[in-house]
């Protein structure tokens, strides 16, 4: 049976380590989920991320709705047997999508592209029963609601289903975030009552808490979402315009959480957030960043100067001969290949390059993960921390453990 069993906490922060069990094996927590968001890790074999040591990965219910369509992959029997991942499987519930089209981004936002509270792209309304919108793929009307969120999840018969919500764009006002908070808590309600009816028996499903950048909302919705029979929580939304403000929001919900329950931060995962949310007491985290990173032809490395990354197209590694990153045991770094090299295949557009630094940017993660857990259960987590910090590599936390 689906369950999370907390093995460690760190005495001096809110960090935790633990197994969250659930129907196609163990997470090992805290952990990151990479993104097979159309039943595929782009660059990848989804099968590949177990090879690095991943547990969990992400698939997205809105993309999948459209295509194939989640009819045809519950006959083919469900979302893992059709990607070939038999260990657990994360999906989310389409909200984020909704945002995005009916917001823009949240770069979109903060840079003030987009007018306050204007609808763009192919929402074409957000009401009460559900979400109207037009597919990205043929330009049909299509239509969402929080019960068809949660029946696309359980035909993809996903280990964890996301209850749909909207997510609270960052430029709005105070009433709108409230309405659209209070509209997330009654979709919450639907997602339950369809579950409990109609979902898997031993899929777990995960609320979300929402309420934008104000403490109380935020405080509220977390209480809200903990009332209810969830069997985890996730943090959504917009978490603010900096890195201080996010790390405050988080904060603010995790405070209202239950501790006997499993925490995901949604659409998080550059290094120190990463750090800095474990130590908030999140256990699990997705984000695309580091495939899309390794499709731009970056790598993430240990630099806390340059934001963990380094862009391998820039013309000054045309002769670098070094690796990405000495020491680092990835695909890419252990064959050898140099930084110039990889400047090389991104410059003459080769898949390959994409493919390497994907491959390496996941195991740095993973490795990273993997060093946080050991350094929570050694109650050495602040020293492995502030080692990352200051530029240690995942593999180079191991002394402070000692």
């Amino acid at each position: 049976m689906p369950g999370f069993e907390i093995h460690h906490r760190d005495p001096a922060s809110r960090a935790r380590a633990g197994t969250l069990r659930l129907a196609h094996g163990e997470v090992a927590t805290p952990a990151f989920v990479p993104l097979a968001t159309k039943a595929v890790i782009k660059t990848l074999e989804v099968g590949e991320a177990a090879e690095l040591g991943y547990d969990m990965v992400l698939g997205n219910t809105f993309h999948l709705f459209l295509s194939p369509g989640h009819e045809l992959i519950r006959r083919m029997g469900g979302l893992h047997r059709f990607m070939g991942w038999e260990r657990p499987v994360i999906t989310d519930s389409g909200g984020f999508q909704v945002f995005s089209m009916g917001h823009g981004t949240v770069a979109d936002e903060i840079k003030g592209r987009q007018a306050h509270g204007e609808r763009t792209g192919s929402v074409l309304e957000i009401a009460e029963e559900g979400v109207r919108f037009r597919s990205y793929l043929d330009g049909s009307e299509r239509f969402m609601a929080p019960e068809t969120s949660m029946e696309v999840q359980a035909a993809l018969g996903s280990d964890i289903a996301l209850v749909f919500d909207e997510c609270t764009p960052f430029n709005v006002t105070r009433e709108y975030t409230a309405r659209s908070t209070e509209r997330t808590h009654r979709w919450l309600d639907r997602c339950l009552a369809w579950h409990e009816r109609h979902g898997p028996p031993d899929q777990v499903v995960y609320g979300i808490v929402q309420g934008g950048v104000e403490e109380d909302l935020r405080r509220a919705s977390a209480q809200a979402v903990a009332a209810r029979a969830c069997g985890g929580i996730a943090i959504g939304g917009t978490l603010g315009e900096d890195k201080a403000q996010m790390y405050e929001v988080v904060g603010w919900a995790v405070a209202e959480l239950p501790e006997e329950r499993p925490r995901h931060l949604l659409g998080i995962g550059e290094v120190d957030d990463l750090l800095r949310g474990v130590e908030l007491g999140m256990d699990t985290f997705d984000c695309a960043m580091p495939t899309r990173l390794g499709r731009h032809g970056m790598a993430i490395v240990p630099d806390p100067g340059a934001r963990w990354r380094v862009d391998l197209a820039k013309g000054r590694y045309r002769e670098a001969d070094e690796p990405v990153l000495e020491g680092c045991p990835c695909a890419a770094c252990a064959a050898g290949y140099s930084r110039a090299y990889l400047h090389y295949l991104l410059k003459a557009r080769e898949s390959t390059a994409a493919r390497l630094l994907t491959l390496h940017n996941l195991a740095y993660l993973q490795r990273l993960m993997a060093e946080l857990r050991a350094a929570i259960a050694a109650g050495r987590f602040a020293e492995a921390t502030a080692a990352a910090r200051a530029g240690a590599a995942p593999w180079e936390l191991a002394p402070a453990l000692s």
